[in-house]
């Protein structure tokens, strides 16, 4: 398995537990070219994969010989992927460091759950459905808002539709700099990359704007449109 794993600089990934979160995350790095190991304990969803991924089997998590002889130590990454089950999820992630996967991911349903992958070594811990609800509610707020990316300690990258107040004007013009503290990484026109800082870029209706800043700044720039 180790050979298979670094076959034409693939990496291999281990996704435990193929429900909706789990199959996704186990198909998308499956269709990025990787090696992909997912694994359930329902014979149902191991079969709908068996065409899907690099292999599908049916596994015990809570079982390290068994993630062992199923190839998971030979990961670079592994994602645990159920929540539901919480003693499946914590025994998943002891034995995942047990064998030595060097990355592991989980999924917790509770900050309960979350503490307990946070003190065994999780790597990182993510709420899929609250982030998820978070994004949408962000970009309903504000009809001006068509996406963003949180970066971390309270930085953002958000993408806004210019709308028809501001079309004509130069990117010169716009308040975001001084006003806002926000910094301009570009203007996309279609799929075309036309404008960033300093240049003399005059906005159309429905360019999108790509601004750099923290969270508060933006609310308060997303407001002022």
């Amino acid at each position: 398995m180790g050979d298979r794993a670094k076959t034409k600089g693939r990496r291999t990934y281990g996704v435990i537990g193929l429900g909706n979160f789990g199959s996704t995350v186990a198909t998308e790095l499956q269709r990025f070219g990787n090696h992909v190991i997912g694994i359930d304990i329902t014979e149902a969803r191991v079969a709908a994969h068996a065409d899907k991924l690099f292999q599908a089997l049916i596994v015990d998590a809570r079982d390290d010989g068994a993630l062992r002889e199923a190839g998971l130590g030979d990961c670079d990454a592994a994602v645990i992927a159920m929540g539901s089950d919480l003693e499946a999820s914590i025994l998943a992630a002891m034995n995942l460091k047990l064998i030595g996967v060097p990355t592991v991911w989980a999924k917790a349903t509770t900050r309960t759950h979350h503490r307990i992958l946070g003190k065994l070594g999780v790597d990182r811990i993510v709420h899929p459905e609250v982030e998820v609800g978070q994004h949408v509610a962000q970009v309903l707020h504000n009809p001006f808002v068509r996406d963003y990316v949180r970066l971390g300690n309270g930085y953002h990258v958000v993408n806004f539709r210019i709308p028809e107040s501001l079309e004509g004007r130069s990117l010169a013009e716009l308040p975001h700099g001084e006003t806002y503290n926000l910094r301009c990484i570009g203007v996309m026109r279609g799929t075309e990359f036309i404008g960033r800082d300093g240049s003399a870029c005059t906005l159309e209706r429905d360019d999108l704007l790509l601004l750099l800043g923290q969270r508060k700044d933006l609310l308060n720039f997303a407001a002022s449109l």
